[in-house]
């Protein structure tokens, strides 16, 4: 049987098994079925309302608990799931012989101690707080421009002429990416963000693997220039490590990239809509640029861009009163966990002033916290305040279509109309 054969059959016996047990009732088989839901909350609900910990019959557990949530993502005894585990589709791609590198598996996003600690020191020193204060200037800088950019039009995308290009922008001019192609990101971002759900499909798998080779392709050259000419960037400090293989340089950079891509795109989507779909934060936003900062938080608390992250126990343990097997996956709810009632009040209300709002998960916890959320906080609150300081009449023009992915939620087009009339661009928020 061809590699291609036995894909297409795994893929296809996945998919049934999958639509049998949802049928049957099964929460982990009703969240991942093939179909990417748009509305994922209730089902969220319907495991919290099933107990703090929900076994699935597909081999793994699920929880929407806040607490559980943080135990397990702090504890050193539960690591990262390698994506092999989760699929047994081999989903690796080749050039000439050479295994193409994919920064969703093998990246310290996917790494366990010492790996993780070690790769992710390398590049932690660029998104402290005082690496982020030097990029404060860029950011504001670049909102502004893409905002001249659409101008007086009537309508755009919000996404693709706003929300996509400033996050591309700044982390490539972050990493040392020189005239960064914004279509081509775009493009690789969307093969790996719909293979984090799994690869559903060939035409995906053959997605994956071009925009794995473009990438690659591309990272290999910008390696080479940096080599021959170093910046004050991240790729040339990474380049500067003789003690990194080809794989994890790759890998890193790709990581850093997609991420500093992806996440953000999406909350500034989704925070634009929470704006638009409540009239008082908008005025209130309009009145007082500085709460932008406040709006972000509750967009990434009530309606995050990642949706859930998996972790296994190194060695059986007891968890909620059950017995966790050894390497066994934890599917663990973020969104549903930032709902949680024992936690948060009222916690399905949009609420930029609770006192609470930066108690949620959307950017993990423990170790593997995510390392770009204070650039990602920083460029939403920017585009909050340059959008609707540009356009306070902004709505929505059309039909918004989601993404089609279960782990990354988040507008792919949004439709808005500017009305009038515009109004000068608001002030950078002091602290």
């Amino acid at each position: 049987m061809s590699s291609t054969v036995r894909t297409a059959a795994l893929l296809f016996l996945g998919r049934a098994v999958v639509r049998t047990q949802a049928l049957l009732g099964d929460p982990a088989a009703r969240l991942f079925g093939t179909t990417p839901t748009r509305d994922p909350y209730p089902t969220y609900e319907s495991v919290r309302s099933s107990g703090a910990l929900v076994k699935s019959r597909m081999g793994l557990y699920l929880t929407a608990s806040h607490e559980l949530c943080d135990a397990v993502l702090r504890d050193p005894a539960y690591g990262v799931v390698p994506a092999g585990d989760l699929s047994p589709i081999d989903s690796s791609g080749y050039v000439d012989g050479r295994r193409l590198v994919n920064p969703v598996e093998e990246s310290f996003l996917v790494r366990n101690p010492p790996d993780h600690t070690r790769l992710r020191r390398l590049v932690a020193p660029w998104f402290t707080p005082r690496g982020l204060r030097a990029q404060a200037a860029t950011v504001e800088r670049v909102v502004a421009e893409y905002l001249d950019e659409v101008g007086d039009r009537p309508t755009f995308d919000l996404v693709g002429d706003f929300a996509a290009r400033v996050p591309v922008r700044v982390i490539a001019e972050l990493l040392g990416v020189p005239g960064a192609d914004q279509a081509a990101f775009a493009r690789w971002g969307k093969a790996l963000v719909n293979a984090l759900d799994g690869v559903r499909d060939l035409r995906e798998l053959r997605a994956l693997h071009e925009g794995l080779r473009e990438f690659e392709a591309f990272l290999d050259d910008l390696v080479a220039h940096r080599r021959a000419r170093p910046g004050d960037d991240i790729v040339s400090a990474l380049v500067a490590h003789d003690d990194l293989t080809r794989e994890d340089l790759v890998a890193t950079t790709e990581l850093l990239l997609v991420a500093g891509f992806e996440t953000t795109v999406n909350l500034i989507g989704n925070a634009a809509l929470a704006v638009l779909a409540h009239p008082e934060v908008r005025a209130r936003l309009l009145d007082d640029p500085a709460c932008a900062e406040a709006v972000v938080e509750e967009t990434l608390r009530l309606d995050p861009p990642v949706q859930y992250t998996v972790r296994m126990p190194f060695e059986a343990t007891h968890l909620a009163g059950a017995r966790v097997p050894r390497r066994t996956p934890v599917v663990l709810l973020l969104a549903g966990a930032n709902r949680d009632p024992a936690v948060f009040t009222d916690p399905h209300r949009f609420d930029p002033d609770r006192p609470d709002v930066r108690a949620h998960l959307a950017f993990s916890s423990g170790i593997h916290y995510c390392l770009g959320a204070g650039l990602a906080r920083m460029e939403a609150a920017a585009a909050l305040r340059g959008l609707f300081g540009r356009y306070p009449n902004l709505r929505a023009a059309g039909r918004i279509r989601r993404r089609p992915s279960r782990l990354i939620r988040g507008a792919a087009h949004f439709p808005v109309t500017t009305g009038a009339p515009q109004r000068r661009p608001m002030a950078p928020a002091t602290t």
